[in-house]
């Protein structure tokens, strides 16, 4: 967050003019602990500003106030008798000289960080702020300005011109409804002033920037995509007017191309904003009480056959020693590991516990977990369903990549599935990648093996996943005896050999 000092003589927002409001000296407080800022014109007792500065430290909570302060004068904000038109014409100019203004090439990048740095700043304003309805206007169309700037600094300037056409299509419709033609001896009233659409696109982005800090990297990626497809559905609704029919009809739209459980996925994301915006004083009343399926929404994977999983290794095993499909498909057979697990596994996490070969699950280096139960070690079972624990270490041996299996993640998993369709001829779409933990999970059961066990292979927060009963992690040596013998077991020689 704030200003790069280097660039604010270079900067259209901050080195424009400003409108000489003398304020009062800011005031520091807190409530609850937290640091708050309040600032008001000189004189006045009733107009002010008030915003979170979100930190019970006080050095960071002055530096905080310092670079907001900066904020609210660039945009007038720090104004709250600023009417609205005072502030549209303001940010008009500020988005004519985004365009007018050159930057140098080698800026490109310090201006691009700054005008993220502002628009974050807008965010905190506009989420924990109190402001006046031109404020709360100003706030809104000052960070669609610097998104704007943003996307005009990797080449695209039409944003910013069409939001200079707005406000000058909103000038002309304020300026034609100043002087009416009127035959009444009465002076024309002023229409009353709209509150501008909040709609929840604008609700998403400020729950994220305000949670980013502590949303892991891949959980931040998948709410970003929930979000995009809940704002594509919506469109300019006005969350603080929708209704419940509205999201009713959201569902209906949702689930035209999607499963129950699925939109319920969904929908879950839409209820976390805008519960947050109520919590926020941004929208009245959230209707998502209740709005999730409840009948159909129950997980329709389900596990491979026995049969099926013979198939599969059969011609995996056929595969070249040096293909990724032929190791990354064996790992999920034999170990039932999540494809994010095994996909990011390193040189080092192929290792030797005592005398067992072990993938070691961890999050070391950046790597993500779906849970803390997730970290444990695996072992590998050398001729389980033929696989060549031999020729999977050379393999490991020679990767040169940064993980073993050398493939992103996402492109890894639609690869595999559609190598599992074309193996087994499966048109069913409840046999995924995934399946493959559920078969092992399958096995493990009929074959009688303790709850406590099965939770240590697959890495489970609660055993209820697999038994409807809590287990604890056992030795891994105990956990090598229990896969060698349920884990069917074929000759090295070739898949179609009998299990030994």
């Amino acid at each position: 967050m704030g200003l790069h000092e280097a660039t604010l003589s270079h900067n259209p927002v901050t080195s424009r003019s400003q409108v000489q409001v003398v304020l009062a000296s800011p005031w520091h407080f807190r409530k609850q602990g937290v640091y708050q800022l309040r600032v008001r014109p000189k004189g006045s007792t009733v107009a002010s500003c008030t915003v979170s500065l979100r930190t019970t430290d006080r050095p960071t909570a002055m530096t905080t106030s310092k670079q907001l302060q900066t904020s609210l004068r660039a945009f007038h904000l720090d104004n709250p008798d600023s009417t609205w038109p005072e502030l549209r014409d303001h940010l008009r100019s500020i988005a004519e000289d985004l365009l007018a203004t050159p930057t140098e090439w080698e800026l490109l990048d310090v201006m691009g960080l700054t005008y993220s740095d502002l628009n974050d700043d807008l965010g905190r304003i506009a989420s924990t702020a109190a402001l006046t309805v031109p404020q709360t206007k100003g706030v809104i169309m000052a960070r669609q300005i610097m998104q704007a700037a943003e996307r005009r600094l990797g080449g695209d300037p039409r944003q910013l011109v069409k939001l200079i056409d707005k406000i000058d299509r909103e000038s002309d419709r304020d300026s034609l409804k100043a002087s009416p033609v009127s035959l009444s001896v009465s002076p024309p009233q002023a229409p009353p002033q709209a509150l501008p659409p909040v709609r929840f696109e604008s609700l998403a982005e400020s729950y994220r920037n305000e949670h980013r800090a502590n949303t892991k990297p891949s959980s931040f990626t998948e709410i970003s995509y929930c979000h995009g497809t809940l704002s594509e559905a919506l469109g300019d609704l006005d969350m603080r007017t929708h209704t419940r029919a509205h999201l009713i009809a959201l569902r209906e739209t949702l689930s035209e191309t999607r499963r129950p459980i699925s939109v319920n996925n969904l929908l879950t994301k839409l209820s976390t904003v805008l519960s947050w915006a109520v919590s926020n004083d941004l929208i009245p009343k959230a209707y998502t009480q209740n709005l999730k399926y409840k009948k159909g929404a129950e997980s329709t994977r389900k596990a491979f056959t026995q049969e099926q999983i013979a198939t599969l290794m059969a011609h995996v095993n056929n595969l070249p020693a040096d293909s990724w499909k032929r190791w990354a498909l064996s790992l999920g057979v034999i170990t039932g590991a999540r494809l994010n697990e095994y996909a990011q596994l390193t040189k080092e996490d192929i290792r030797k516990e005592g005398d067992v070969w072990v993938l070691d699950i961890n999050d070391n280096n950046g790597k993500e977990l779906k849970t803390a139960q997730s970290k444990r070690l695996v072992p590998l079972t050398d001729g389980a369903y033929g696989f060549d624990l031999g020729a999977f270490l050379r393999f490991v041996e020679n990767s040169e990549g940064d993980t073993v299996l050398g493939v992103n993640y996402r492109l890894a998993g639609r690869g595999l599935n559609f190598a599992l369709r074309d193996i087994l001829s499966n048109d069913d779409p409840d046999l995924t990648l995934h399946s493959l933990r559920h078969s092992i999970t399958s096995l493990l059961q009929a074959e009688g093996v303790p709850v406590a066990y099965v939770q240590a292979i697959l890495g489970q927060s609660s055993g209820t996943l697999a038994f409807d009963t809590y287990g604890s992690g056992v030795p891994v040596d105990r956990l090598a005896v229990i896969l060698k013998e349920k884990l069917p077991v074929y000759a090295l020689t070739g898949p179609a050999d009998e299990p030994r």
